[in-house]
């Protein structure tokens, strides 16, 4: 019986070893995923936009002290576009349905979340690396910079409410280069047309805070 107890006795430390183990090495692989996850990441996971479901709203600190909340739709590798929700609507006086934003992640100071997009956003999963996982490689809007966001907007000759570190410009882009992009200063609500037009103010992305459309 002595014989039988020692070796039941030894199968339970090394069960119990094993599970310590096995618990550790879990706890390490988590440490491991949180260090490798973004911003990005994070507010994608917290909105739900890839989820199959609704958006939920971010609030959003920038750069300059303002705060928006944004509803996003699309993140692309260093932006985020989307809708602002209806308090920003009212505050600007605006009348329609609903206001596109965009925003470079660089000129987001902090993001407010609830219970719940907290949670959401600790279960993100960091972007796939190319290089070792080549089956899960980045999609393309993931590689897409705010040049790509800019020029389309360039394209569609938007007029636009540009935020920046010194202040607000109400234009349209006219062209845009590797690091900033031309802006025709004319009236809000206003076409670009010659007659219209101001000046033209060379932004460079860096200072880029908030573009409202």
């Amino acid at each position: 019986m002595r014989w039988d107890n020692l070796f039941d006795d030894l199968e339970s430390q090394l069960e119990h070893e094993l599970g310590v183990e096995d618990l550790e090495l879990r706890v390490e692989e988590e440490r491991l995923r949180l260090g490798r996850l973004s911003l990005r990441n994070r507010m994608r996971a917290a909105s739900g936009v890839d989820e199959g479901r609704r958006a939920a709203p971010l609030r959003l600190w920038l750069v300059d002290g303002s705060t928006v909340r944004l509803l996003p739709v699309t993140f692309g590798r260093d932006w985020v576009s989307g809708d602002l929700v209806a308090d920003e609507r009212e505050e600007m006086g605006a009348h329609r349905a609903s206001i596109r934003a965009l925003v470079p992640l660089d000129a987001i100071a902090s993001v407010g979340l609830d219970d719940a997009q907290l949670a959401d956003s600790l279960h993100a999963e960091p972007d796939p690396d190319a290089s070792r996982t080549p089956d899960a490689a980045p999609r393309l809007i993931d590689r897409l910079g705010l040049a790509f966001a800019l020029r389309d907007l360039a394209r569609r000759r938007s007029p636009l409410t540009v935020t920046t570190r010194s202040g607000v410009l109400h234009g349209t882009i006219d062209r845009v280069a590797r690091d900033h992009f031309d802006l025709a200063l004319h009236d809000p609500g206003s076409p670009r047309r010659p007659s219209n037009v101001r000046g033209t103010r060379i932004v460079p992305m860096a200072s880029l805070i908030l573009v409202r459309v």
